[in-house]
């Protein structure tokens, strides 16, 4: 069986019976993967309370289906090809077969430590193979994986431990990030201390960085060795647990996003597909994380649950030089290439000398994740690195979701700048108005909700499912809200205008900040810019831009005047700002969001408490914000 969608009209198609037979849509794509036991119904679904569950009764395992499942056909195709962080060490080519023994090897080393189904193994590893064969370890013998980004703080990695009361962590010496290595051991060491849910630490070893070995410490090059290449399949409930992963909270502390086993595969393996229209023999890759969603579902899960070869990046955008990525897609002839808005424009601020030396022709898809794309990144995007001859999927979900949401779909979807344009099967958006109505008209600006549960839709936060239904089913009742803002236009495209909290009353209109920033962005000075609002005495609120330039030294006074001239030509005057300031960078997280949440106290001139700032991609960057405030 193939599900990928060739023609809009198969897209039309596909999308009528997802929502008029929605049993029958899904359970013929379920059919496609193995299953132990089938199950006894598609989907019990309540939007109210917020109770999901998909092919109850239904026994699968994901790694059997990401892994096991191609052995027959395909043991010696490649599944990943390793490409470290520095160019001149040699890349690691990793068969089905190769991947399936070394999951089996770490399976077999959980098993060693007494790790059963349903025990929470934290996984705290740099972009290696060992953090893919770590994660289908634990899901081939049914522990539930919790991934914490190698960024982070040795508190926020402890607040996740102590959240899910992990048993086990893995994690490594060090990692390497361009020029720098981290010592990971010593920020795990200092987490676990507050930590007494693990039993014990696994070391893999990656930089070379002496460390000592505590009581709690174990070796894995020193185990692993021994262990057998065959582990056998725990079968799993379609809602037994599969994985644990933290997003930012608003009161600051983080959501254990639960997801489980059925009905994420099902989604992740069959929007991998369509999204990125892969086809056997194509090279695919996805810059990201997999301490992030997107690496969870478009690195690991979605392209080994179609048999896909794809590229694990170890590196930075800009290690050795800013042409890392386009030389990585021409070595290795990538054809889909998915990254997030703020890597685009970053390189879109170096010289075209980085690009131009090579050639690219490979790509036939290109992507992007993490945030709305702004329209002078797609067009750079489009015109530099796709040729004008690749679609651009600029797709929009989140951890919550477990996978794409909207995206245009390659050769099927009509392409616009700044728009992710249409649901995929099976998905409902709704524009909701300020009274929580419907909005009926076919275009429309409201709060993006699903009106229907999906496949993947996380299943609760991890021990607080009445914060679950507090933060995404209370304010809509019926419907799930994602906490943004969106536009239809006309023909039923969809365009994310950003959170709902970044939305600014300014004199009673409601401004997003994404359109003001693209208009801002548009500048041929401007590199980046993000809009907060702060108390003004007779509008209320006001607005204030920090700006990145592109290594330029203007005249501040005249370009202020522009870039206000430039808002008002796309927006109106109203939308003008009373504050720029001109930065050197913006703060960010590990996977490219802008912490507004910091910006906003700036502008407020509220200094107290920024929080930890130490899991932001560069902290420094907000002592010198601070000391610029206009």
């Amino acid at each position: 069986m193939n599900f990928r969608l060739l023609n809009k009209a198969s897209y039309d198609a596909a999308y009528s019976k997802s929502i008029a037979q929605s049993d029958d849509f899904w359970a013929e794509i379920a059919a496609y993967y193995h299953w132990e036991t089938n199950w006894n119904s598609v989907q019990q679904c309540n939007m109210k309370t917020a109770h999901f569950s998909w092919f109850e009764g239904g026994k699968t395992n994901i790694c059997f289906n990401a892994v096991d499942r191609h052995l027959k056909e395909r043991s010696n195709e490649i599944a990943y090809i390793f490409e470290p962080n520095n160019p001149e060490e040699a890349t690691t080519i990793i068969s089905y077969q190769k991947l399936h023994d070394e999951v089996c090897r770490y399976a077999n080393l959980l098993k060693l430590f007494n790790v059963k189904k349903g025990d929470r193994v934290c996984i705290y590893l740099p972009m290696i193979p060992e953090l893919v064969y770590a994660v289908l370890a634990c899901a081939r013998i049914g522990a539930v994986h919790s991934v914490v980004f190698a960024g982070f703080s040795s508190q926020s990695l402890a607040a996740r431990i102590q959240d899910c009361e992990a048993k086990l962590i893995i994690t490594a010496d060090g990692s390497f990030r361009g020029a720098k290595s981290v010592n990971l051991k010593a920020i795990a060491d200092e987490a676990i201390q507050t930590c007494p849910s693990i039993v014990k630490s696994l070391i893999v070893r990656r930089t070379g960085e002496k460390i000592e070995l505590g009581s709690k410490d174990i070796d894995v090059h020193d185990v692993l060795p021994k262990l057998s290449t065959n582990c056998e399949i725990t079968w799993m409930d379609a809602e037994d647990p599969l994985f644990i992963l933290y997003t930012s909270g608003s009161t600051g502390k983080p959501k254990g996003m639960l997801h489980t086993t059925g009905g994420y595969m099902v989604y992740t393996g069959y929007t991998f597909k369509n999204v990125f229209a892969y086809e056997t023999g194509d090279i695919y890759w996805c810059t990201a994380d997999i301490g992030w969603i997107t690496g969870h579902s478009y690195i690991v899960y979605g392209p080994l649950l179609n048999g896909a070869t794809s590229v694990l990046f170890e590196g930075t955008p800009t290690f050795p030089d800013a042409g890392r990525f386009w030389n990585v897609i021409d070595k290795h002839k990538v054809t889909q290439f998915y990254t997030a808005p703020t890597a685009i424009r970053s390189l879109a601020k170096e010289s075209l000398e980085f690009v131009t030396k090579y050639r690219m022709d490979s790509l036939k898809v290109i992507g992007s994740v993490g945030e709305p794309i702004n329209e002078e990144a797609w067009q750079w995007y489009n015109e530099h690195i796709g040729k004008k001859k690749c679609p651009i999927v600029d797709t929009w979900w989140q951890t919550e979701t477990g996978g794409i949401l909207i995206s245009p779909l390659p050769n099927i979807t009509e392409l616009i700048p700044t728009y992710a344009t249409k649901p995929l099967p099976g998905i409902q958006p709704v524009l909701l108005d300020e009274h929580k109505n419907e909005i009926e008209a076919q275009s429309g600006t409201g709060n993006l909700c699903i009106k229907r549960a999906w496949p993947s839709i996380a299943r609760t936060i991890y021990g607080d499912h009445q914060r679950y239904i507090d933060t995404y089913f209370s304010a809509y009742p019926g419907y799930y809200f994602t906490g943004d803002g969106a536009l239809r236009d006309e023909n039923g495209n969809y365009r994310i205008t950003g959170r709902v909290d970044d939305v600014i009353i300014v004199s009673g209109h409601n401004l997003g900040t994404a359109p003001i920033e693209d208009a801002i962005n548009e500048h041929p000075l401007v590199a980046e810019s993000a809009i907060v609002g702060f108390p003004h005495d007779i509008k209320g609120n006001a607005l204030y831009g920090f700006v990145t330039l592109k290594n330029e030294n203007p005249n501040e006074v005249e370009l202020k005047k522009e870039i206000n001239q430039y808002i008002a030509d796309a927006i109106g005057p109203i939308a003008k700002l009373d504050k720029i300031q001109f930065t050197s960078g913006l703060p960010k997280t590990r996977s490219g969001k802008i912490m507004r949440r910091i910006l906003r106290k700036i502008a407020e001139g509220d200094f107290s408490n920024f929080g930890d700032i130490s899991t932001l991609l560069n902290p420094e960057i907000v002592e010198e914000i601070k000391n610029g405030k206009q």
